[in-house]
């Protein structure tokens, strides 16, 4: 044969020059099409049964037959039980069962893993022909393995009642099919172990995010007893001050535990993040049932952060809300009662969080870290470093304003 080395443009197809293509190429290039449609379904699917009933359909039409069918073995019984199909009734598809042993074309299969080819089943002497098959008057099959790393899972086979052979060649076909099975069921069947380890991993976090928040309960109880125990109005408020941040984390451990559950139930979630906005909202509740003459109000958009971020996040806002429970409005100024507002919401990439009133305002030359020796102003500049965010005090006719920007990620 002459093998042209100076053209640069494809020859054209058989087609192109209206020549036929021949009925066997027309054949396997078909087969190719099949495959090629259910190797993406095998890659994409997640039900077992789809993708069983999927291939025996796509199987069928490749093979040209009338029958086939995915048996799943249940080592119990030491039976094969029909879990899809093509051709078979409702009667059978779940329900009918054939033997296991070496005395069966696909029990043989099975057990060997040798593909088995019987094109005369009248006369067939290696195997016993199951009762399915002569009840649905079934002339030939052919039977090949499904298995992966977890072992056998079944059989594919392929029947017709019409005459006709099978070749080897109809057995490499089928055996990508089985293949493509085989590998799909063992990756369903990881996901499903990772999923179900997941939800134990997140059945363990929420309870130990219970069992911490009642142990800081417990802590914040105490606090408030030695709280009422002292005399000294420094210690008293030292004590109070200690007990308010206490119950910040033990918020975000309760708000873990409570969207938890609710995340379990719903299907959606990931373990160790919670919203951001009912944890917001709780706290500043809780804030405002101490401080029964003071308005406080909440707006916070939802959005989902991990805990680890949460927990700073809460204990600045809980920092910056007791400030200006105790100096915003002092008795003698107007208003006397006035609102403390906090807001968080998402900004691109960074999440703002803003606490603001509009009492007295800050001193002058006020400085966050600088000017302040409180330690309620040292931690809240601790935290701003720990959450790798920036604190500014945004200009204001009345009042103050202090505004966090932190990543959302990082």
């Amino acid at each position: 044969m002459t093998v042209r080395t100076d053209q640069t443009d494809a020859e054209p197809g058989p087609e192109a020059a209206g020549v036929s293509t021949p009925p066997d190429l027309a054949c396997r290039l078909r087969q190719q099409a099949i495959l090629s449609e259910f190797g993406l379904e095998a890659l994409r699917g997640t039900d077992v049964d789809h993708l069983l009933q999927r291939a025996s359909e796509l199987c069928a039409e490749g093979m040209g037959a009338e029958y086939c069918k995915a048996l799943e073995y249940r080592p119990g019984a030491d039976t094969l039980l029909v879990r899809a199909g093509v051709g078979w009734g409702p009667d059978v598809i779940g329900k009918a069962r054939i033997g296991a042993d070496l005395a069966s074309p696909a029990g043989f299969a099975l057990k060997t893993g040798r593909p088995v080819i019987s094109n005369h089943l009248a006369g067939e002497t290696r195997f016993r022909t199951p009762q399915l098959m002569v009840d649905h008057g079934i002339r030939r099959a052919i039977n090949v393995l499904i298995e992966n790393r977890n072992g056998a899972f079944g059989v594919l086979e392929v029947d017709d009642t019409r005459a006709g052979m099978f070749a080897e060649t109809d057995i490499a076909l089928m055996q990508v099919f089985a293949n493509l099975l085989g590998g799909a069921i063992e990756r369903q069947h990881t996901e499903s172990l990772l999923r179900t380890a997941l939800a134990r991993q997140d059945l363990l976090a929420r309870e130990m995010s219970h069992r911490v928040k009642n142990s800081l309960a417990i802590v914040a109880s105490l606090l408030a007893l030695q709280a009422r125990a002292a005399e000294d109005p420094a210690v008293q408020t030292a004590l109070a001050d200690a007990r308010s941040r206490v119950e910040a984390i033990a918020g975000v451990h309760d708000q873990l535990w409570r969207q938890g559950d609710k995340a379990a139930e719903d299907g959606e979630g990931v373990p160790g993040e919670l919203d951001l906005a009912p944890f917001l909202e709780k706290l500043v509740a809780n804030l405002a049932g101490g401080a029964p003459d003071r308005r406080l109000s909440c707006t916070a958009r939802p959005q989902r952060i991990s805990a680890d971020r949460a927990i700073p996040i809460g204990l600045l806002v809980n920092e910056l809300v007791t400030n200006a429970l105790k100096y915003a409005y002092p008795p003698d100024s107007h208003p006397a009662g006035g609102t403390i507002r906090v807001r968080a919401e998402p900004s691109g990439e960074t999440l703002v969080v803003e606490v603001s009133d509009d009492g007295i305002g800050l001193p002058p030359g006020f400085e966050i870290g600088r000017t302040s020796k409180s330690l309620g102003m040292r931690v809240v500049g601790s935290l701003t470093r720990q959450l790798g965010g920036s604190l500014t005090l945004p200009a204001r006719e009345r009042g103050a304003c202090f505004r966090l920007e932190v990543p959302l990620t990082g």
